[in-house]
């Protein structure tokens, strides 16, 4: 029977596979196949389901089990793919195809939220407190070989192999990632959840809120963090743009480095956890990232005097930044993990951001 990181390793990848092709190939592949900007930034709602869950997870805390649901959204995902490997891509200028497309991906993209949900319940109510920064180092992981092997690798393929074959193979791999769950009786996890119950009771949810007010402090913390990360990574983008780096140095010095700095980033996050607290090491990382920041702030100001840095200079600084940011995002999941409550287990952590962990 596989271990509780291994099952939440192969459910994070599986979550991660959809997201990384989203995220990052999509828009490579519609460009490619002659669509508007229009068109592809209205896509962009098909990523609308990551940020609206917490409205179906409370239903998802109540009824069932993690682990059924967990099993009937990745067969969902794998279905939705095996749709999407035999609509021709080559005829997206036609609209019934166009409509086919979008309304197979938005299910896809659907089922893998809800998948989230689910499995960030799961790993609430089965990862004790020792077992929580090695768990969310594994999530980190788990979802970042996602992000790689859906987007990254999946363009690299669809140039030697056929659309039809590459997806199918996606599909493979979130099949093959279901079978620990599948082998995993829900006997054997720590913590099942309540009884079912019929509805979502917001009185209750609110109550225990107002008994604890130290969680408000805490999404405080939260929005906070989220502002911050997301006003700076669109402007970091733009910056490694006007300082004259290619699509090609982007892709390949700058994601490719990074993604193997924040692989290394999620180790290294779970190995600190177990040496210092989780408030002390959020203090020490933060202070870490802002130096990163103001490394940025060095860059573009270096571009305003016309100043030409070295381009490995600017791989090194963006791949440090990415290597904190996957530490720090392994002690705030950890963190969030601490403060959300078991009866609301895959309620409380949709509130983590997901932008975090692509």
């Amino acid at each position: 029977m596989p271990s509780i990181y291994v099952l939440l390793f192969s459910l994070y990848w599986a979550q991660g596979l959809p997201v990384g092709f989203m995220t990052h190939a999509l828009p490579v592949i519609l460009r490619h196949e002659g669509l508007s900007l229009a068109h592809i930034g209205g896509f962009g709602l098909l990523m609308l389901p990551w940020s609206i869950k917490v409205l179906w997870a409370p239903v998802m805390d109540r009824v069932g089990q993690y682990r059924q649901w967990i099993i009937g959204l990745q067969l969902l995902m794998c279905v939705s793919l095996m749709i999407l490997a035999y609509i021709p891509i080559d005829q997206l200028q036609h609209r019934h195809v166009l409509m086919i497309f979008f309304v197979v991906l938005f299910v896809m993209n659907m089922a893998a939220a809800s998948q989230d949900i689910a499995t960030d319940g799961l790993a609430v109510r089965s990862l004790n407190h020792q077992q929580q920064h090695w768990g969310n180092s594994v999530q980190v992981i788990g979802s970042r070989l996602g992000f790689i092997v859906g987007g990254g690798t999946l363009l690299w393929l669809i140039d030697v192999w056929q659309w039809h074959s590459v997806i199918l193979g996606l599909a493979l791999l979130v099949a093959l990632n279901t079978l620990p769950i599948l082998f995993q009786q829900q006997s054997s996890l720590h913590a099942s959840q309540p009884k079912s119950r019929s509805r979502f009771d917001v009185k209750a949810y609110l109550c225990d809120l107002k008994i604890r007010p130290e969680l408000w402090a805490w999404i405080g913390v939260l929005l906070s963090f989220k502002l911050v990360d997301g006003l700076s990574g669109a402007i970091i983008k733009a910056l490694l743009v006007d300082v004259g780096l290619s699509l090609q140095q982007i892709g390949l010095y700058i994601s490719g480095l990074g993604a193997v700095a924040a692989l290394l980033g999620a180790a290294l996050g779970g190995l600190l956890l177990k040496y210092y607290s989780r408030p002390r090491a959020l203090c020490i990382l933060s202070w870490l990232k802002l130096s990163t920041l103001l490394g940025y702030v060095g860059l573009a100001y270096a571009l305003e005097q016309q100043y030409r840095m070295a381009p490995w200079l600017i791989y090194s600084l963006h791949a440090l930044e990415d290597l904190l940011a996957s530490m720090l995002l392994v002690v705030m999941l950890s963190l969030i993990m601490h403060y959300s409550r078991p009866a609301w287990a895959a309620t409380d952590l949709p509130y983590k951001c997901r932008s975090w962990r692509r």
